[in-house]
């Protein structure tokens, strides 16, 4: 079963969304590949280059994304850099497209501030890691490793001058 991906949306976490936001999780077998929801919330607050959302299929909430964007800095570098910190769909919504949907939402969001030339991220290789759904979307190695995670990019429009 496939979602609309027009019913895909990506909002704000508030005080009444942040305790379902940290319930949600991956598969089991997933669980190596990335942090609990409430240790990237956790991280968030003291990182204030993280950009966060949470993922919704409909109204209902089923995942999370969150960006570390250097833009968001104070003061921003003069060649910010941005990339994907954190993507998890929980474990009822996996499967549907939601994923896919919601990072093409996440690109869009990083091409229209126009400050970046590519979208970067990483995975932990293994049996049942997330690489080939990254490159279905267009991200592709860059031959780096951010210690034991496999570095991936999305070229972009370049920056304008």
């Amino acid at each position: 079963m496939s979602t609309d991906p027009a019913t895909v949306t990506l909002r704000e976490i508030t005080a009444e969304t942040v305790l379902a936001v940290c319930r949600l999780s991956v598969h089991e077998a997933q669980k190596s590949f990335v942090a609990p929801n409430a240790v990237s919330l956790a991280q968030a607050l003291f990182a204030p280059e993280a950009w966060y959302r949470a993922i919704y299929a409909g109204d209902e909430l089923a995942g999370f994304v969150m960006l570390e964007d250097h833009s968001l800095r104070s003061p921003p570098p003069d060649r910010p850099d941005v990339g994907v910190w954190r993507l998890m769909v929980d474990a009822r919504f996996q499967g549907r497209g939601i994923g896919a949907a919601a990072l093409r939402q996440v690109i869009a969001h990083v091409q229209s501030k126009g400050l970046f030339s590519r979208l970067e991220l990483s995975y932990v290789p293994g049996p049942g890691c997330p690489e080939p759904f990254y490159r279905s979307l267009g991200f592709r190695p860059t031959g780096r490793m951010d210690g034991q995670e496999v570095v991936l990019e999305l070229p972009l429009a370049p920056p304008a001058a």
